[in-house]
This record gives C-alpha cells, sequence and structure tokens, in this order.
C-alpha cells in the first residue's frame, strides 16, 4: 500500500477555504486540472455516497465517491472507483484546520492506494505533486 501525504499553509481564514472545497463537485473552481464535474443521479454534492464524474483537462475520466464530510472537522474523504491512473483500493482525505496566529488554514490532503509493480513511486509522486499540490496551489492563488 502506497501512502502520499502533502500539506500547506493557505492565506485565508479556514471557514473561508472550506466553503470552496466542501462542495463534492466543485473541482473545476479549485483545480487546474479538472475540465468539468458533475454528481450522479442528480444526488446532492454533500450527501454521502454520491458519486462525482470529472473530465480532466487532458480527457481522462475520474469517478469518485464521497465516504465522509464533516462541516465541524473541516474534512472530507472520498474513494476512487474508475480511474485512468490503474490505482486501487484509493482512499483519501482532505483536511482543513485554522491557524489562529494570522487567520490561516493549514491543509493536509492524503492518500493510501495500491499500485501496479513498478508505478508506484511515479504514481505517488503523480497524485502527491501533481494532483494533491498542484490543487493547493491553485486554491493558494485563489485567495490571494
Amino acid at each position: 500500500m502506497i501512502k502520499v501525504y502533502t500539506s500547506t499553509v493557505i492565506e485565508a481564514p479556514a471557514d473561508g477555504v472550506w466553503a470552496v472545497v466542501r462542495d463534492f463537485n466543485a473541482l473545476p473552481a479549485w483545480t487546474p486540472f479538472v475540465a468539468d464535474s458533475r454528481i450522479e443521479q442528480n444526488w446532492p454534492p454533500d450527501r454521502i455516497g454520491c458519486v462525482r464524474s470529472f473530465r480532466l483537462k487532458d480527457g481522462g475520466v475520474i469517478r469518485e465517491q464521497l465516504l465522509t464530510l464533516s462541516d465541524y472537522d473541516f474534512q472530507c474523504g472520498y474513494s476512487i472507483l474508475e480511474s485512468p491512473m490503474g490505482v486501487e483500493n484509493y482512499v483519501a482525505t482532505l483536511k482543513l484546520s485554522p491557524v489562529t496566529d494570522g487567520n490561516r488554514t493549514f491543509a493536509e490532503w492524503w492518500a493510501e492506494f495500491d499500485a501496479p509493480p513498478g508505478r508506484e513511486q511515479a504514481l505517488a509522486n503523480q497524485i502527491g505533486q501533481g494532483v494533491f499540490q498542484a490543487a493547493f496551489d491553485h486554491l493558494k492563488a485563489r485567495f490571494r
């Protein structure tokens, strides 16, 4: 099992950042790599069990299911159902914590998954830097 962890500090209050990221269908608004997204079966984007299907700007399609959502903890968890990356048993968590010194946000995003033999490091880098860090960088720019 591969474990990937990425963190950053965003120069905005946690409740403001959470208002953007808590919408499970809002990836196009705060990531640089998602072209469009929809929640299947017209479920609300904050209903546990809902499935988002999104198309990447490179044309790939990913389906993910919302596993947890806590407005109290500013945290959500999801799993990948289908992906061109070749990962299996993928479960990720995104968590925001208030930084009271300066009214900022400490953001953490981690995932565990199985990868095909020989692709472990490449997928860990792709997810950690190409997905998590790229999304954080885009989110930080949004709040500048």
